[in-house]
């Protein structure tokens, strides 16, 4: 492997992982919305603590 192609591959992994770690905070939230809205905490709370919409939360 020549050096453009290593750093090609560091490129793709260091973009995968922001991508992965991106996806798992995104899960993370709505599992956090939707745990705050089971527990009957209003929308406009969790809007404002979690930064999704109140459309988003409703959805869940």
């Amino acid at each position: 492997m020549d050096k453009a192609e290593e750093e090609a591959l560091k490129r793709g992994w260091k973009k995968g992982m922001e991508k992965g770690i991106a996806e798992g905070m995104e899960k993370g939230t709505l599992h956090a919305a939707l745990n705050l809205k089971q527990l009957g905490v209003d929308i406009e709370t969790i809007s404002k603590a979690t930064g999704l919409s109140p459309e988003q939360i409703e959805k869940l």
